[in-house]
């Protein structure tokens, strides 16, 4: 990795938030604009391969157009990383729900201190080396850190 890719702040983006950025009827959407925003490297954003079969499948059973925009989104914004084995979950049983359990142990496996979701209770009591928001509140996060630059 990079040095410059070291001082970026990491989030992990699940499923849905990758769905709602894709089929964004709006360049100005939480989900969209933090997907810009590590298109533009001020972020890095990570996911994993389970997130991006989830995301597909979704966009294909209900919005089949818009598979080329989540397809360039993914190409150009995302750094895809392997599933945690399940022999690795053991130790995080009941951070999360067994579905998303995956998600959780990959944002921690890749130092993503941030994971963002639209479902939070998804990922509770969670873990704490991860704090789980939502998109919006994530971009408030940057503004703020951004307003401090004055």
């Amino acid at each position: 990795m990079n040095q410059a890719s070291q001082h970026k702040p990491r989030v992990f983006v699940d499923a849905d938030v990758l769905f709602a950025g894709a089929a964004s009827p709006s360049e100005h959407g939480a989900s969209l604009t933090i997907l810009r925003l590590a298109e533009i490297t001020l972020i890095e954003a990570v996911t994993s391969h389970q997130v991006i079969t989830e995301a597909e499948r979704n966009l294909e059973e209900k919005l089949p157009m818009a598979l080329p925009a989540f397809r360039l989104l993914v190409s150009r914004c995302l750094r895809v990383v392997a599933d945690p084995r399940p022999e690795d979950l053991g130790a995080w049983a009941g951070m999360a729900d067994p579905q998303d359990l995956p998600i959780l142990v990959a944002a921690a496996h890749e130092g993503c201190p941030w994971l963002v979701t639209f479902n939070v209770r998804h990922f509770q009591p969670g873990h704490p080396d991860v704090t789980v928001l939502r998109p919006g509140d994530l971009v408030l996060r940057v503004r703020e850190l951004l307003a401090g630059l004055e």
